[in-house]
Order: C-alpha cells, then sequence, then structure tokens
C-alpha cells in the first residue's frame, strides 16, 4: 500500500485470524445467517486476549496479496440456501478486498446447519 507521496515507507501484514475476523462479521451481516460454528464474537474475543482457536469456522490461506476463504455457517430453516451462500460469498468478497487491499480468489461455504425459529420448533414437535 502507498502512501500519497508514493514512497515505501514500511511493510504492512495482515495476519490470516484478522482476515477470518473481517470475513466472519461479513458473513453475519447476511439475512438467514444464523451462526458459525463456534461464533465469530469467539473469534474477537479470543483475538483480544491473545489466544487461538482451535476448531475454526472460517479459514483463511494468504499468499503474498491473494485470499482464499472457507468457512462454516448455519442458516434459518425455510431459506433459499443458494441464494444465501451467493450473498455470503459476495459479501465477504468485497468487504476483506475493500479493508484490506487483498485480492480473494474464492469464498468457499459449507452450510453445516439448519435452525428452525422458536415459533417454528413449536408447530414442528406438535405434528
Amino acid at each position: 500500500m502507498d502512501n500519497f507521496n508514493n514512497e515505501n515507507i514500511g511493510v504492512v501484514k495482515i495476519s490470516d485470524e484478522v482476515v477470518s475476523v473481517i470475513a466472519g462479521i461479513a458473513a453475519e451481516e447476511i439475512e438467514g445467517v444464523i451462526e458459525f460454528q463456534h461464533g465469530v464474537t469467539n473469534n474477537i474475543s479470543q483475538l483480544l486476549k491473545g489466544k487461538k482457536s482451535s476448531g475454526k469456522s472460517v479459514r483463511v490461506t494468504l499468499e503474498e496479496d491473494r485470499a482464499t476463504i472457507e468457512m462454516e455457517v448455519s442458516v434459518e430453516y425455510g431459506v433459499k440456501i443458494l441464494d444465501v451462500v451467493a450473498q455470503v460469498q459476495e459479501n465477504v468478497k468485497r468487504t476483506v478486498e475493500a479493508m484490506t487491499g487483498l485480492v480473494v480468489d474464492g469464498v468457499d461455504v459449507f452450510v453445516q446447519n439448519i435452525y428452525l425459529p422458536k415459533d417454528h420448533e413449536k408447530e414442528f414437535k406438535e405434528k
């Protein structure tokens, strides 16, 4: 990244953990996405405490100025999964690229769970 004089004054490196947090927050912005396997708030609190999470719901591979992102999400019952996943992929790609300057080569989304809203759970159990 150049400063406004186009002089190189140092190196900027962004960790995969930071990209992971950005991707997780961007995914949660999409309606229909309920949560991650271990929750993005857990990732943030672990980052602030300096701890590494053992099982990640967002995995980032960085190669120079390029990133590949894999994430596991849970969605709400009744949504069109392919539409929600396409929105997640677009929002994650756009947000990570805007915030970090990296080029996102791909966002692979794995739907791990489907959750029933509380009012649907009652209806489902009554049948």
